[in-house]
């Protein structure tokens, strides 16, 4: 797998996470870094993972990464 960096404007951390949005379902999925990059998809670092959120009256599903502190306030999956 080749650096991916972070899609966040001006960061340039390595991905460690990947965004993706089911818009019929109004759910957003946080889960490990995607093989490969997609177009509808935004890879993020460590930091920005965890800060993100869903938009207003959507779900996130968030799936824990190697990464992640015991301290997120999301439900995990395994």
């Amino acid at each position: 797998m080749t650096f991916r960096p972070c899609s966040r404007v001006a960061c340039l951390e390595p991905s460690m996470a990947t965004l993706t949005f089911d818009y019929g379902e109004s759910l957003a999925v946080l889960g490990p870094l995607s093989v490969r990059a997609e177009p509808h998809s935004f890879d993020l670092c460590t930091r920005h993972a965890k800060r993100t959120s869903a938009p207003q009256g959507w779900n996130l599903m968030r799936y824990r990464l190697l990464a992640d502190d015991s301290d997120i306030d999301s439900p995990t999956l395994p």
